[in-house]
């Protein structure tokens, strides 16, 4: 199973290189397969490699979702003593 993740890009660096932002943690990928990404641009990110640029409401949607799906899984763990 392969997961990618939006993220927003908070720094364009020398190099096709870029930081992004994923709920507070932030990370270098590269920007070698996409073109004309911009500051506050929001892209889906695979194994260090911005794939395709994503909708800003969506990519919020999206996070939104996994914030709730780890609160869950946070109190189903707490719950059962895992």
């Amino acid at each position: 199973m392969c997961l990618a993740l939006p993220c927003r890009i908070v720094e364009l660096r020398p190099g096709d290189q870029a930081m992004i932002d994923v709920a507070g943690v932030g990370k270098e990928i590269s920007l070698a397969l996409m073109e004309d990404v911009a500051v506050g641009d929001y892209v889906i990110v695979h194994v260090g490699y911005a794939l395709s640029r994503l909708d800003p409401d969506e990519a919020e949607k999206t996070l939104a979702l996994f914030a709730e799906l780890g609160q869950a899984a946070l109190q189903e763990a707490t719950s059962t003593g895992v």
